[in-house]
């Protein structure tokens, strides 16, 4: 089978801080901003890679969720308890500086992994947790 992933989706808060974050700190681009019936989509992908894209959501944004649903996925982004995103860098030190730099919230400075990374993670404006890891070079 030819598979391979295209998006993966990220609750947001509010769009714009998450979009100064995800462009002005990690070089994202975005890709698309859409509107509809009173929320927002944003569309953003790294440069290099075209076909991967990470799409900002409103927490609540599914139609079949209940409202009691929609109040605890609002609870549990206020709190980080969302699931976040693994970005790999060919230098996770000056990231993590870049990244520290922006005021975001760091969650661990940079370490070797025993499973052999090195990897530093971060919450992003909402909450989310994102890791960025550095493969060893063979």
């Amino acid at each position: 089978m030819d598979v391979k992933l295209a998006q993966c989706f990220l609750a947001v808060d509010d769009h714009d801080k998450a979009i100064a974050f995800y462009r002005d700190v990690l070089g994202l681009e975005i890709r698309n901003d859409v509107g509809f019936e009173g929320m927002r989509w944003v569309t953003m992908g790294s440069p290099l890679q075209p076909d991967v894209e990470i799409v900002l959501e409103p927490p609540d944004a599914s139609p079949d969720a209940s409202p009691a649903d929609k109040q605890a996925l609002n609870e549990l982004l206020a709190k980080g308890l969302l699931r976040g995103v693994i970005f790999t860098t060919p230098d996770c030190d000056a990231l993590y500086e870049r990244v520290r730099e922006s005021g975001a919230d760091v969650l661990q400075e940079p370490m070797d992994q025993p499973y052999g990374v090195r990897d530093c993670a971060f919450r992003d404006p909402a909450g989310n947790q994102l890791r960025f890891l550095e493969r060893p070079t063979v």
